[in-house]
């Protein structure tokens, strides 16, 4: 019996060590590949073992079709957010099925919050694959798409009015109710010290937004003084050539944060000595969909959030008439604060984490892409389309701004954040709202009336 055994056992451990033979042949087939490796990290489903023969996969149907599963499981189904997709559907039908121009332009806007949440995520992941320079260059374009691919088909309508103020209201709510939002959470569950963050990054990202500022105001200034050489032209002029600078200084603060002085930038801990983003959480770092499913997603939902931002701009008008709201409130409030919903939770997640850094890479960076880059590209695409949108936002809006970035940078000087500061910022942001409220832009009105060409 004994002898039975050990030959039993011994045809076993043979047996065993052919098959850890063949396995591990195998792996050398497949580590053969470049790239198998960052393929493991990157499927999915790439914990499950996969055969080969000859290069091929076994079942490769199968392979195809559960990683169309895992990509969508993992865009589409790991967000609560995504629960409000449907209404971007529902809005469509309501608009086929009745006249109801309010319920429409708020079906659309719940539609769009999800989907431009997943623009950002799509982004993200697929930044994880072109490096830090490429990678800036997509969060600058699709960071803010959404407002974005709205204000393109605002001018397409004719509409640059509302291009203006939408772009305004974004700017205003994500210096004022995300970053406040963000300090005053923070600061409550950090309750007994004070958050830091890198001061030299809130430092450049105040003087851009100076400086859209400063944009902004030479136009108003020439307009209301009327001290223009040309009656109508020289404001436009003005405006275009600003907007070319400022898309120039833009380009030259990603390749100076980016590529010159990348280590300034920095997260900082709370003895303020800088450290790198990616040394305490690298598993957080692996991206969780391939580069192929990345682009892929983001042509899907960018396509889809032009056909609602579509039904969302033809509604404004029947919105603002059915709820007794102006078109100014409607776009520098309530598009801002619903249509940034996703950035609003992702601010206030990051300070709540002791991630202030990130926080405002969200509300600042945000605001300072809007400033610098989405309002001069509206500028330079109306110019493409014939429209003349200038930098003239009115001297009522003009103004806000100006005194919002004031009291923003004073905030920020110090480097540190509690929660009476945050506090501070989310009383500014109702000030600002009531003052909408109470504004009356007469260039909406005006422009409702032409008709669209």
């Amino acid at each position: 019996m004994d002898h039975k055994q050990q030959v039993g056992a011994q045809s076993h451990v043979e047996m065993g060590s052919v098959e850890d033979r063949s396995m591990l042949d195998l792996d050398d087939e497949c580590l053969d590949s470049p790239g198998t490796e960052a393929q493991k990290t990157q499927m999915p489903f790439s914990g499950q073992q996969l055969p080969f023969s000859d290069g091929f996969p076994i079942g490769g149907n199968k392979m195809i079709r559960n990683g169309v599963y895992g990509s969508i499981k993992t865009v589409v189904f790991s967000n609560k957010l995504n629960l409000l997709m449907p209404f971007g559907p529902l809005a469509i039908l309501v608009h086929k099925l009745t006249t109801s121009n309010g319920w429409v332009f708020f079906l659309s806007l719940l539609g769009i919050t999800p989907l431009a949440e997943r623009l950002g995520y799509a982004t993200e992941q697929l930044a994880f694959y072109t490096g830090p320079t490429v990678g800036g260059l997509l969060n600058a374009t699709f960071g803010n798409a959404t407002e974005m691919i709205i204000s393109i088909y605002a001018l397409k309508s004719g509409m640059t009015r509302v291009v203006q103020l939408s772009l305004l209201g974004s700017i205003l709510s994500n210096m004022l109710l995300v970053l406040g939002c963000a300090f005053f959470c923070g600061g409550l569950a950090y309750h007994r010290k004070e958050q830091v963050f890198n001061k030299a990054t809130a430092v450049v990202n105040s003087g851009l937004l100076l400086m859209a500022v400063m944009g902004l105001l030479f136009p108003a200034v020439l307009h209301y003084t009327h001290t223009e050489r040309r009656a109508g032209k020289s404001e436009l002029a003005l405006s275009r050539f600003s907007s070319c600078i400022m898309l120039v200084a833009y380009a030259a603060y990603l390749f100076f944060q980016l590529r010159s002085q990348n280590d300034l930038y920095s997260p900082i801990d709370e003895e303020g000595s800088h450290h790198e983003e990616g040394s305490d959480n690298d598993e957080d770092e692996a991206p969780e969909i391939t580069k192929w499913e990345s682009v892929i997603w983001l042509t899907i939902l960018t396509a889809w959030i032009s056909i609602l931002s579509d039904y969302l701009v033809d509604t404004i008008q029947g919105a603002s008439e059915a709820w007794d709201l102006s078109i100014a409130f409607i776009s520098v409030i309530l598009l801002p604060i619903i249509g940034n919903a996703a950035e609003h939770a992702s601010a206030i997640m990051f300070a709540m984490k002791d991630k202030l850094d990130i926080s405002l890479g969200v509300a600042i960076g945000s605001s300072t892409q809007i400033s610098m880059f989405g309002i001069p590209f509206c500028v330079v695409i109306g110019w493409m389309m014939g429209r003349e949108m200038d930098l003239n936002f009115q001297l009522f809006e003009t103004a806000t701004l100006f005194i919002t970035v004031i009291v923003v940078a004073f905030f920020l000087q110090e480097g540190t954040s509690n929660y009476f500061k945050g506090l501070m910022l989310i009383l500014c942001y109702l000030i600002v709202a009531a003052s909408f409220f109470a504004h009356e832009d007469p260039t909406t009105t005006d422009q409702s009336k032409q008709p669209k060409t």
